[in-house]
């Protein structure tokens, strides 16, 4: 008999089902206080508090409340954010009310790296241990603050930069960015022409370049993944030196999607390939998050007015293929799928 058998009751072990713990779950008390979420303790810091004027839906505003307690967490509250300009510093702070509850300083929209690494200058210079994160959207990230951000990692400064990526300049309203996938509508790329919306073979994907700076950590995540991500982060506090993620953040404005299917989005985007979750520690991927299921390209595309031109009149656009092609190259290079999904993998986009 086991030992399970021998006690009462009441304090028999429970065999948890996945949904009821697994990495999908925001917050849960069923388990262990040391396997919970940090949004699942009563002790969160809750760093970006109630009050903003984020839009409904914003999977901006809950990858930086994700990424910003458990960065608080790990520091002890012992933490100062730079923030560069765009949507998360402005519906966080419309003078002269703020929603941060950690030392918070606005930079410009191309300088954020630049900043905190003059604030991890003078903490050090100071000899106290405070830690310092930069953030911004994917257009102060990966366009305008491109050349700051490029020299913190050249330098190795002691900085944890987050980019929250909603694919384009939301703030502005909705133009294209380098991060902007291909065939997407903005402002800036309509769905005119014999080729609507954003073209292919433009834009970059900064995880890689970061990588290719042998910085001591590079990782990638989604709000559609909350144990990971919160897990990237801590980790990232755990080491000095430049250290970079990247969070997929679904915008319901920007994308034309409804605002309950941030997490849905975010899943699909994951889930058919077209954004690869992974860590990379001096030049190297060390580990990637394997597709749990394996859908096609079209499923996440459908979700969104952004891509509602590949689907005129009932007739899916052939460039949805291409989209395809991407997924499975990322696929492919990150080994994202077991070798039963590769033998039973989507064909064709279909």
């Amino acid at each position: 008999m086991t030992e399970a058998n021998t006690l009462p009751p009441d304090e028999a072990p429970q065999k948890l089902k996945y949904y009821q713990k697994g990495t999908f779950t925001v917050g849960n008390r069923l388990v262990s206080e040391d396997e919970r979420a940090v949004q699942a303790s009563q002790d969160r810091s809750n760093a970006l508090t109630s009050g903003h004027r984020a839009c409904q839906g914003c999977g901006e505003a809950l990858g930086a409340r994700y990424a910003i307690d458990a960065a608080m967490r790990a520091t002890g509250a012992d933490l100062i954010a730079v923030n560069a300009t765009g949507c998360l510093e402005v519906f966080t702070t419309p003078y002269p009310e703020t929603s941060w509850q950690l030392p918070w300083l606005h930079s410009l929209f191309g300088n954020a790296a630049a900043v905190a690494t003059g604030v991890a200058a003078a903490m050090r210079v100071k000899k106290k241990n405070t830690r310092v994160v930069a953030q911004g959207g994917d257009g102060g990230t990966t366009d305008i603050g491109f050349q700051c951000l490029s020299g913190m990692f050249e330098r190795n400064d002691d900085v944890l930069y987050i980019c929250y990526d909603n694919e384009g300049y939301m703030n502005t309203g909705v133009q294209r960015s380098s991060a902007t996938p291909p065939t997407a509508r903005t402002a800036t790329t309509p769905a005119m022409g014999p080729e609507p919306g954003n073209v292919f073979g433009t834009g970059k994907f900064v995880p890689k370049i970061a990588v290719a700076h042998n910085i001591p950590y590079v990782a990638t995540a989604t709000v559609a993944d909350l144990h990971d991500l919160e897990h990237k982060v801590i980790k990232a506090m755990s080491i000095h030196g430049a250290r970079y993620i990247q969070i997929s953040v679904p915008c319901p404005l920007g994308w034309g999607a409804a605002s309950c299917d941030t997490i849905k989005l975010a899943r699909l985007a994951v889930e058919c390939g077209l954004y690869p979750i992974f860590e990379a520690e001096h030049g190297r991927v060390t580990h990637a998050r394997k597709i749990r299921r394996q859908v096609p390209v079209r499923e996440y595309l459908k979700l969104q007015k952004r891509f509602a031109h590949l689907f005129r009149d009932g007739v899916d656009d052939p460039r949805i293929l291409h989209l395809q092609a991407i997924c499975d190259a990322h696929i492919a290079e990150y080994g994202l799928l077991s070798e039963d999904d590769e033998l039973s993998g989507v064909p064709n986009g279909a």
